[in-house]
């Protein structure tokens, strides 16, 4: 008896959201996904009982908000269980260990059901050491004096309200997959970001707030010193800042245009032609979470050992919680401009650390982008078959799945490998100018991709609703 068999009564019986029956209206898919939207906000401002006040650790640094953590809420987990439950299902599908064709109805029950568990059992793993070992969300001990469960019973206590908050954003993401408009974890990083950005534009400390106060005077700068010219530049004024944010936006728009579109002709409807475009960021920003992600847990893991065992100076020096030597410092990502202009350690350690990070992402972002295109369907095998089923054909070829599989070989495969790492690049280059509110390279990059993909989809959304004989068309 093979795993499925094993599996399959726990895996098919975990709780899902209903599908759909038939079409659901346009409006309908806005009102589920500003449903869902309030909801993700309201979480957030919910605090956790128990909680040492204003003693929420942050184990994630800036990769808090592409985790659309809230932190001290009961959102204190984010999408953080989703991503990685993506990984390990992405690396066991690549490895041919799942055994899953996806295509089939009930392996596709199977898929889902296992990718839930993983979920929950990442909930566990990562909630747990977030209460019990890591000292991130510290028991109050009022709280415990005052409800008699002492402080154990407190740290069960906050370790039942992230589990459940993990399980309520995992069933939000599969509600607006169902039912609204886009994903759910494209909705939360934007959230999360859009927060940061916008605080980081009009906050107390922001930008707007910056300049006025360096032009009435009240926050003294000389330009003509290096220092004041310094400050202009990368601390207060945050020129530099606002020219990365600005330049992501126009890199990222532009290279969602730049495709090579294969045209299609239609077998049996003559004059009837289409165009399947391959772009240049074909496998989206997205995988960059999963690089980000890893990135985040060896981060995480080497708080929780430094904690818990102390760890040697080669493996780990801390301070503040924040790795200042060792392996974990060089395996550490760049986040602002002052970790590599105005670190304390030698300038051939912090070359090192930046140049493992640039590989880490580029060679990461390349490998996560194709394991995302395989798993998502979107190699050139699925897409042959997407192409043959929709009765289209590429003009001058045989109308033969492997025929239009052979050309798609020349585009898909390179133009993938070439996306990811130019994803990578500009999430590092991002984060060493620095960028408006910190928000990261990563973080702005996906914001402005997930955008303009949600633009994109609720414009065909709208152009279906309209002519109801193309959405029969294409399914």
């Amino acid at each position: 008896m093979g795993w499925k068999e094993t599996a399959e009564p726990v895996l098919t019986r975990m709780p899902t959201v209903r599908q759909p029956e038939g079409h659901v209206p346009f409006r309908r898919k806005l009102g589920w996904t500003a449903g869902v939207l309030v909801l993700y906000f309201f979480l957030t401002n919910v605090a956790l009982y128990g909680l040492q006040t204003g003693q929420a650790g942050n184990p994630f640094g800036q990769f808090s908000s592409i985790l659309a953590v809230g932190r001290g809420s009961i959102l204190q987990l984010g999408i953080g269980p989703i991503v990685t439950a993506s990984i390990v299902l992405q690396l066991l599908g690549g490895a041919n260990l799942l055994g899953l064709d996806t295509s089939d109805p009930r392996d596709q029950i199977l898929y889902q059901g296992l990718q839930k568990f993983l979920v929950i059992v990442m909930i566990c793993v990562t909630g747990l050491p977030y209460v019990f070992a890591g000292g991130f969300l510290p028991a109050s001990e009022a709280v415990a004096q005052s409800t008699g469960i002492g402080i154990v019973g407190v740290q069960w206590l906050l370790f039942a309200q992230i589990f459940v908050g993990g399980v309520l954003i995992l069933f939000m993401d599969e509600v607006i997959s169902k039912w609204g408009v886009g994903s759910g974890i494209g909705l939360f990083i934007i959230a999360g970001v859009s927060q940061r950005l916008v605080g980081g534009l009009i906050g107390s400390d922001g930008f707007f707030a910056s300049w006025f106060g360096i032009l009435t005077g009240s926050i003294e700068v000389s330009p003509l010193t290096s220092s004041g010219l310094q400050t202009l530049l990368l601390g207060q004024g945050e020129l530099v800042a606002l020219f990365t944010t600005v330049l992501i936006f126009v890199v990222v728009v532009y290279a969602e245009s730049v495709r090579v579109e294969i045209p299609l002709s239609h077998a049996r409807v003559k004059g009837a032609r289409g165009r399947f475009p391959v772009k240049l960021i074909y496998a989206s920003v997205l995988p960059m979470i999963l690089v980000r992600a890893v990135q985040a847990n060896i981060q995480f893991l080497g708080r929780i050992l430094n904690s818990q065992l102390g760890l040697p100076a080669w493996i780990g020096v801390y301070s503040d919680g924040q790795p200042v030597g060792g392996l974990f410092y060089y395996f550490a990502p760049i986040y602002t401009p002052q970790d590599w202009l105005g670190a304390s350690q030698a300038a051939w350690q912090v070359a090192l650390r930046v140049g493992v990070d640039l590989t880490f992402m580029v060679v990461g972002g390349a490998i996560f982008a194709i394991f995302w295109v395989e798993t998502a369907d979107m190699g050139p095998e699925a897409t042959a078959k997407q192409i043959q089923n929709s009765g289209m054909q590429i003009p001058g070829f045989r109308q033969n799945p492997g025929v239009i599989e052979k050309v798609l070989e020349r585009y898909i495969p390179q133009v993938t490998v070439i996306g990811g790492a130019l994803v990578g690049l500009l999430a590092v280059g991002a984060n060493m100018l620095g960028t408006i509110g910190t928000v990261g390279g990563t973080g702005l990059l996906l914001t402005v991709s997930i955008t303009y993909k949600l633009y994109e989809e609720i414009a065909e959304e709208q152009l279906m609703e309209m002519h109801p004989m193309m959405r029969q068309m294409f399914g």
